[in-house]
């Protein structure tokens, strides 16, 4: 009786914790952005930029108001120029700070969609930026460009 008492016990705190814990209830990682390009979301290898490249010379969120103390961490892999795809992951210090670098990542995909399209460069790539998927958790931010982005948002949510 005893044993069969733990081990109705063990079975209800698993299933607690598995129904308070999923991966979709939490903030965005920035180890979310290599899951993508590991399930296949982009059409290409990707490459790693840095924070202070992201900040300043990628995502200018200088300009939103956001000091470069406000990123507390990032990941961001960037094609090296055949494609428009993209995966980024910003970790902010507020939610309101997350709040501006969400405007400040619209506006550069807007900027990419009208660079494109107005220089006629790379007009395949233009559905895939109006296709982009930004969105806050918290304080974190995702962006996603990709040439299958439901592979992207699985990833992200820990599906297979």
């Amino acid at each position: 009786m005893k044993k069969l008492l733990t081990i109705a016990l063990a079975l209800a705190l698993s299933l607690g914790m598995t129904a308070c814990g999923g991966k979709g209830s939490g903030d965005y990682k920035p180890a979310d952005v290599q899951a993508m390009a590991e399930a296949g979301a982009f059409s290409e290898t990707l490459e790693e930029l840095d924070a202070d490249t992201a900040f300043s010379a990628l995502y200018r969120l200088e300009s939103y108001g956001l000091d470069r103390e406000d990123l507390k961490d990032c990941a961001v892999l960037r094609s090296a120029g055949a494609t428009c795809e993209e995966g980024a992951v910003l970790v902010l210090d507020s939610e309101a700070h997350a709040k501006d670098a969400q405007k400040a990542l619209e506006d550069y995909v807007q900027g990419q969609i009208d660079a494109n399209e107005d220089y006629g460069y790379r007009l395949a790539e233009v559905p895939k930026l109006k296709d982009a998927y930004i969105d806050v958790k918290g304080s974190t931010v995702l962006m996603v460009v990709a040439n299958d982005l439901e592979a992207a948002k699985k990833a992200v949510d820990g599906e297979p």
